[in-house]
C-alpha cells in the first residue's frame, strides 16, 4: 500500500478528485489513471452515493449519474482493484458513513488494503465521534483524513492533532463546487493549524484554475481540485481523458 505521505514528500502535492462510476466504471478506470499521468500526486475516488451532503451540484449530478450506471460499493472496489498495480501514488476515498457502517466497518477497511487504498474522507463522521472508526481502519493500515473548516476555531487545535493522513482544510463555508474567489485568510488558518498539526495540510473546496492552485499552494502543503475535474467528465464522458489529461497538466504546472 502507498503510504500519503508519500503524494507530500519534496512537493506540494496536487490531490485529483474524481467520481467513481461516471460515466462508468470502465471510464472510472482509465481517467484514474490518466490523472496520475498527468501529473497528480495523489487520487481521491468518490464512492457515489444518493445523500451527499457535502457535496455541490456538480458532484452531486457526477453521483447520479454513477448510480444510474449501476455502480455499487463491490463493482467501485473491482474496478480499483483492476489497476492497483499500475497505481504509483496513493488513493483514498471520499465517502459518507452511512455506506462505510452498512458495508461493515471490518469488511470496508480489509478491502481498502487489499487494493492498495491509503484512507478515508468521510465528511459526515462527527470528529468526537471518530473512535470507533479510526480503531478499525488502523487495523487494516487506512488512515482517516479529517476536514476542518474555517470556523473550526477553537476545535482546529484538537483536531490537528489528532489527524491521520493529512488535513483536509475546507476554503470556504458551503458545499464543493467551483468558485470564483476564495475568501478565507488561508496563510492565517494554515499557521495556525501547524502549531498542532504532525500531518500535510491540504486545500479543498472551489479550487478551479491554475491561479487559485497557485495562491492556495504558496500557503499549504497540497492543494485538492474535484469540481473542476468532474466537469470536464460531465463534458466529455467516455471521451474525457485527453481534456481532462490537460486540465490537471495545466493546474499542476503551475
Amino acid at each position: 500500500m502507498i503510504k500519503i505521505r508519500e503524494a507530500f514528500e519534496g512537493k506540494k502535492a496536487f490531490i485529483a478528485y474524481l467520481m467513481a462510476g461516471d460515466p462508468g466504471l470502465a471510464a472510472s478506470a482509465e481517467y484514474i489513471l490518466t490523472a496520475q499521468e498527468a501529473g497528480a500526486d495523489l487520487i481521491e475516488i468518490g464512492i457515489p452515493f444518493s445523500d451527499p451532503i457535502a457535496e455541490g451540484e456538480v458532484i452531486q449530478a457526477a453521483s447520479v449519474r454513477a448510480l444510474n450506471a449501476g455502480t455499487r460499493l463491490d463493482g467501485v472496489f473491482e474496478m480499483v482493484a483492476s489497476i492497483k498495480d499500475r497505481m504509483r501514488i496513493p488513493a483514498v476515498f471520499m465517502t459518507y458513513l452511512n455506506p462505510v457502517f452498512v458495508y461493515g466497518y471490518d469488511r470496508f477497511f480489509a478491502r481498502c488494503a487489499e487494493i492498495g487504498i491509503s484512507g478515508a474522507i468521510i465528511p459526515d463522521l462527527p470528529f468526537e465521534e471518530q473512535g470507533e472508526v479510526k480503531t478499525v481502519a488502523a487495523k487494516y493500515g487506512v488512515e482517516i483524513v479529517t476536514l476542518v473548516a474555517p470556523t473550526s476555531e477553537k476545535r482546529a487545535a484538537e483536531i490537528a492533532r489528532n489527524a491521520e493522513g493529512f488535513i483536509y482544510l475546507v476554503s470556504s463555508m458551503g458545499v464543493t463546487g467551483v468558485r470564483d474567489e476564495i475568501t478565507a485568510d488561508l496563510p492565517a488558518i494554515v499557521s495556525e493549524l501547524r502549531k498542532s498539526a504532525r500531518v500535510p495540510i491540504a486545500v479543498g473546496f472551489g479550487i478551479s484554475t491554475p491561479e487559485q492552485v497557485k495562491r492556495v499552494s504558496a500557503a499549504a502543503d497540497g492543494v485538492i481540485v474535484g469540481s473542476a475535474l468532474v466537469r470536464v467528465v460531465a463534458q466529455y464522458g467516455t471521451e474525457a481523458g485527453r481534456a481532462l489529461f490537460h486540465t490537471i497538466e495545466a493546474m499542476k504546472g503551475v
